[in-house]
């Protein structure tokens, strides 16, 4: 699925708005890294992969400047669960076992 995500960096959220609902994946930041808390997509779009797109894109930009990830949200570990080739963004992979 192709969306277009931006960087709400003002409410500290990457979203999407898709026929006037919006998604999105909250997160907090320290320099260096990405504290990831929560994915919220409405029930009106449930079930359409955006929650699996936008997580992919969030892995993409975290990469891409070379961030970190602390993945505190059930939706992002169970994705890095079954995409390992992300594993190697997750800070101190002892403290966050997936």
């Amino acid at each position: 699925m192709d969306l277009s995500v931006e960087d709400n960096a003002e409410k500290h959220r990457f979203e999407t708005t898709i026929e006037g609902y919006t998604a999105f994946i909250d997160y907090k930041r320290k320099p260096g890294e990405i504290t990831i808390l929560h994915t919220e997509v409405p029930k009106e779009l449930e079930g359409c992969g955006i929650a699996a797109a936008m997580t992919k894109y969030v892995l993409e930009y975290i990469e891409e400047n070379k961030l970190q990830l602390v993945p505190l949200c059930p939706y992002m570990r169970s994705y890095l669960k079954k995409h390992p080739e992300y594993q190697h963004l997750v800070k101190d992979k002892a403290v966050n076992k997936l």
